[in-house]
């Protein structure tokens, strides 16, 4: 099961506070900024094609993580995370491109590989961990009227009763 303290991977017994600190985040980010790399070693004639692609990708992995940790209700942060995910099989379809055309090498394609397997993992946990809070409780986070906003503290407050 998907707990707090998976979602965190700070120290022990942490709560994570912003999408910075979800492990499936940093994993995710660690897995851009490697297929950021990838893009610069491309020929020149791809750089507007695949390293273009590989880009948008990656940061549509990484944006679709913090984006869906930052709704307060559980069926749009599950959609948002399904979309990093279709976004990372994007990366691993562009990373066969770069095995088919010579781009890097196999041991390189591994590698990434190997770390976009990871990311996958977390990212199915986290699905995972949403949809068992989803069915055990109320499809929203909280509900605060447009007209009295709450300040920062109130609402860590209220996540980490609801979390």
């Amino acid at each position: 099961m998907y707990s707090k303290t998976q979602a965190s991977a700070g120290a022990p017994g942490q709560e994570f506070r912003t999408f910075e600190d979800m492990e499936v985040y940093r994993q995710a980010r660690e897995f851009r900024k490697a297929m950021y790399g990838v893009t610069r070693r491309l020929p020149a004639y791809e750089k507007f094609e695949l390293a273009s692609q590989v880009r948008r990708a990656a940061v549509s992995l990484t944006n679709n993580i913090a984006e869906g940790h930052g709704r307060y209700h559980y069926p749009d942060q599950i959609k948002f995370q399904l979309q990093a995910r279709g976004s990372l099989m994007e990366l691993i379809d562009d990373l066969n491109i770069c095995a088919d055309e010579n781009y890097l090498t196999p041991a390189e394609v591994e590698t990434l590989k190997k770390q976009a397997v990871e990311v996958h993992k977390l990212i199915n946990g986290y699905i995972r961990y949403l949809r068992d809070r989803k069915t055990g409780s109320a499809l929203t986070l909280h509900d605060v009227p447009v007209t009295d906003p709450l300040g920062d503290e109130e609402l860590d407050a209220l996540l980490s009763e609801t979390i």
